[in-house]
C-alpha cells in the first residue's frame, strides 16, 4: 500500500466502508471485493467508486490487491470487469484513475485496458487517466 492511502484502524476502516456504502446508495455503485476463487480468499478489493471525500474528481476505478497475489493479472480483470459494467450496464461516457508517477505496474495495468494517461495533478500528487465508453474496445 506504498502508493495509496492505508487505514490506520479498524475503526477508520468501517468509516470508510460507510462512506462507500453511502456513496453507493447514491451512485448505484461502489468497489467490490476481490475474492481469489481457487482459493476461497479475499485478495482485495476494487472496481468503480466516486471518492466520498472527492467527488469533484469523478468516476474512477480502482483496484487493492494483496501482494502475494501480484503478478497473476488480478488487477488487469478487475480494471476489465468494471470497464465493462461502466460501459455496458451503467452506461457512463468515461472512467477515470490515478497512479502516482512511480507506479508503474498500475499503469501498465491502466494502459493494458485502454486507459490513455492525462496529465499530471499536483494536488494529488498522481496522474490523471482516462477511458472513454468511444474507445473502450468492450474486452471484459
Amino acid at each position: 500500500m506504498r502508493f495509496t492511502w492505508c487505514s490506520p484502524s479498524r475503526e477508520a476502516t468501517a468509516s470508510f466502508i460507510d462512506e462507500y456504502a453511502k456513496r453507493f446508495a447514491e451512485d448505484g455503485f461502489a468497489p467490490w471485493t476481490a475474492v481469489l476463487a481457487a482459493e476461497d480468499r479475499v485478495v482485495g478489493w476494487g472496481g468503480l467508486n466516486r471518492d466520498p471525500h472527492a467527488p469533484h474528481w469523478g468516476v474512477e476505478v480502482t483496484y487493492f490487491i494483496d501482494r502475494s497475489c501480484w503478478g497473476r493479472g488480478l488487477a488487469t480483470e478487475l480494471v476489465r470487469a468494471s470497464l465493462s459494467h461502466a460501459f455496458r450496464e451503467l452506461r457512463l461516457p468515461e472512467v477515470g484513475a490515478f497512479v502516482r508517477p512511480e507506479n508503474h505496474a498500475s499503469a501498465r495495468v491502466l494502459a493494458k485496458a485502454g486507459f490513455a494517461r492525462i496529465r499530471f495533478v499536483p494536488e494529488l500528487e498522481r496522474d490523471a487517466f482516462a477511458i472513454s465508453s468511444e474507445i473502450w474496445d468492450g474486452t471484459p
